[in-house]
């Protein structure tokens, strides 16, 4: 029996901490009927991509599984185990009709047993930016780390960490858009902060926008009712659409007797030092 430490030490040291390399690892390492194991109840991911499944499984048919899925016995049923680590694995070796899947089995709490399931697929980039950033928001939660130590432990930076969680802030309909993979991680956060993210997506998705020309709608600012303005021509509506496709960022053009405007909106100074960079290669 494995006498387990206080979760907030050990999740620091990431999925070292709970699987050492060591003789204590190699001597938990055996082969388990692919039957006997089952989805434990701490899995962060969701759905899984059906495509992405049938690849890993003609992998693993071609040359088995190269990485254990850790497990724990479960409780009052012999020769039983949940998976911590791995699950994808698992359906994957099912797909491929294994008979046997090598397992590392660890004798976990609960509450380890979470931290070591999403530190794993954190690590491994095996879920979807939506389903990231729920295992991030529960290891803050239930381990009270800092976005930084957080970082360090699934080998992210701070800033990706922050970004990443900045997702949850958006409407139920828009986080599914991205968990099915309609909207990239990169058009979700140019909604953060708009008016009417979910009408936004759906024009986003409805148009088949880049992130650039995602940033640029999101940023475009409707005018205020009962404000009047001279309707434009349809040469200067043509114009700025290809302005907004051209750099990627709000445009308006406003003629004014001979002369006129051309006003560029930006949102980060990244965005202003494309546009300057844009603006030097055509010169």
């Amino acid at each position: 029996m494995i006498t387990p430490r206080k979760p907030t030490s050990r999740l620091g040291q990431g999925l070292s901490a709970l699987i050492p390399d060591g003789p204590a690892a190699s001597e938990m390492l055996r082969s388990v009927p692919v039957e006997a194991l089952e989805p434990g109840p701490f899995q962060p991911r969701g759905g899984m991509d059906r495509t992405s499944l049938d690849e890993l499984a003609a992998s693993i048919r071609e040359h088995g599984i190269l990485q254990p899925i850790l497990v724990r016995p479960k409780r009052g049923q012999p020769d039983r185990y949940e998976i911590i680590g791995g699950e994808r694995r698992w359906r994957a070796a099912q797909a491929a009709q294994l008979h046997d899947v090598p397992v590392v089995i660890r004798d976990l709490g609960d509450r380890e047993a979470m931290a070591a399931g999403l530190v794993e697929n954190l690590q491994r980039q095996d879920l979807n930016a939506v389903e990231e950033a729920e295992g991030y928001r529960r290891l803050i939660d239930e381990f009270g780390l800092t976005q930084e130590a957080l970082g360090a432990t699934v080998g992210k930076s701070r800033s990706h960490v922050a970004n990443t969680l900045r997702l949850l802030s958006l409407p139920p309909q828009v986080r599914n858009l991205v968990s099915i993979n309609v909207l990239s991680a990169g058009h979700a956060r140019a909604l953060i902060g708009a008016a009417d993210p979910g009408k936004l997506a759906a024009q986003i998705v409805a148009r088949g926008l880049n992130v650039r020309q995602a940033e640029a709608l999101a940023t475009t600012k409707p005018r205020p009712p009962g404000a009047s303005a001279k309707p434009q021509d349809a040469d200067t509506r043509a114009l700025e659409r290809h302005l907004v496709e051209r750099l990627g960022l709000a445009v308006s053009v406003k003629h004014q007797g001979k002369g006129g405007s051309v006003t560029i909106r930006y949102q980060t100074l990244d965005q202003l030092d494309g546009l300057v960079r844009l603006l030097a290669d055509s010169g």
